[in-house]
């Protein structure tokens, strides 16, 4: 009887065993899945950065050419002497580029003088200009100015064109290469900092496009935000929590606030159009019409991190407070909402970073719009940063695929900054009890 016992304790703990043996299987199969899934993620975003990178490094400099121009008072159609600004500035400044250039590489013919011109950058007359009128004593002597060079030719210097491949297969001809190698072997070409792309609007011409504009654009869109929804969301935030009454009301909001975190962006922007727009009668492609719309958007968003946030706050606070003889809104004003503050700064800092990469809702109010100036103010016609991108994707020349990543790089460095703010401010504001 004793064996008999003894051998079926035996099965039963060998069972035991081996099924433990399973579980732990289990659990390791299932944490070995959970490492190749974050692994495998990783894996993607490290492609999608390096393939970023490698195409958008280039657009962070540019190649210049070193053109001897003669400066003298009848190529440039001024009388002698002249040192007044305006007059100055009507001088005949392409003429004197394209002088200097054929005295570089010498040509006959209206077509090869156009190619040859194209060396050049539509812009680099414009900075010739505003160097002799900050330098009129320049008048009347040969220069060695350093020209921004044009697309092609910038792109075939950063090798973004190729020239072993077939010449039917590229915009650079071999006629166009041996110029090229001409005014490389004088010394004439240099690869520089490449300042228009962070200071300049955007532009027609590749070179000269930069994200200055749209990133004072998306500044003021932020800025609108910012100022609309931190102030209503917090205020709903606390009114849901703290004093509306629960019924079936409050019920249907709070359903539909959240409800709202999960509408498609561009459901807003219709939205915006067809109230700010059509029934307000605002101005198109302003970032105060984008703010308005990103404000509607966001809104969710921190109402919901900042009645977490408030729901975080012990109720020993809340008791304590009134106990003491604090009213109601005494207690929320100086007690709960100084502890809740940390949570909420996170969420809007994480909702401004959703609205800082939206495109879907301002391409619906206009904002889509092809903008040259820098916006003065809110209600100045602007694009923004992720709006900019779009319209560069779109665009065939190789300059602009460039300018492309680029700006993606710029944006996600605006991106990954905020979601560090709202760390540390989370880290830094933050109380335990």
């Amino acid at each position: 009887m004793t064996d008999k016992l003894l051998e079926i304790s035996k099965i039963k703990k060998e069972r035991v065993q081996a099924g433990l043996k399973r579980r732990r299987n289990k659990e390791s199969r299932f944490r070995s899945y959970g490492i190749a899934s974050i692994l495998m993620a990783f894996a993607f975003l490290l492609v999608m950065i390096t393939v970023i990178v490698f195409k958008g490094h280039t657009a962070f400099y540019t190649t210049e050419i070193r053109l001897d121009v003669q400066l003298d008072a009848e190529t440039l159609g001024l009388k002698e002497g002249e040192v007044d600004p305006q007059v100055l500035g009507q001088g005949s400044y392409r003429k004197a580029l394209r002088n200097a250039l054929r005295e570089v590489i010498p040509v006959d013919g209206r077509k090869d003088k156009r190619e040859l011109y194209r060396f050049i950058s539509n812009g680099a007359e414009y900075d010739l200009r505003d160097t002799v009128i900050n330098n009129p004593e320049l008048i009347g002597t040969t220069y060695s100015y350093w020209a921004q060079a044009g697309d092609n030719f910038n792109q075939f210097n950063k090798g973004n064109i190729r020239r072993d491949i077939p010449e039917t297969s590229r915009q650079f001809k071999d006629k166009h290469i041996g110029w090229f190698d001409r005014i490389v072997e004088d010394d004439r070409v240099r690869t520089v900092f490449n300042k228009h792309f962070f200071t300049n609007g955007d532009s027609r011409d590749p070179e000269l496009a930069g994200i200055w504009g749209a990133t004072v654009g998306s500044f003021y869109t932020l800025l609108v935000t910012l100022a609309l929804s931190f102030p209503i969301g917090v205020a709903a935030a606390i009114y849901l929590e703290e004093f509306a009454p629960r019924n079936r009301a409050t019920e249907l909001i709070e359903i539909n606030i959240n409800n709202l975190a999960a509408v498609p962006s561009i459901v807003f922007g219709l939205l915006g159009l067809a109230v700010f727009l059509n029934v307000a009668d605002l101005p198109r492609s302003a970032p105060l019409v984008g703010g308005l719309v990103l404000t509607l958007m966001t809104l969710p968003t921190i109402i919901i991190s900042s009645r977490a946030a408030i729901k975080a706050v012990p109720p020993s606070v809340r008791d304590a407070a009134l106990g003491v003889g604090a009213s109601k809104m005494q207690m929320v004003l100086h007690h709960v909402l100084p502890l809740a503050m940390p949570g909420m700064l996170t969420g809007t800092i994480i909702g401004m970073a959703q609205a800082l990469g939206e495109t879907a809702p301002l391409i619906m109010i206009g904002m889509v719009a092809f903008i040259v100036d820098v916006p003065g103010g809110p209600l100045d016609a602007a694009t923004a940063l992720p709006v900019q991108i779009y319209l560069w994707a779109d665009s065939p020349e190789k300059g602009f695929i460039e300018n492309t990543s680029g700006a993606i790089m710029v944006l996600l460095a605006f991106l990954a900054f905020m979601n560090a703010v709202a760390v540390i401010l989370r880290k830094r504001l933050e109380r335990r009890w």
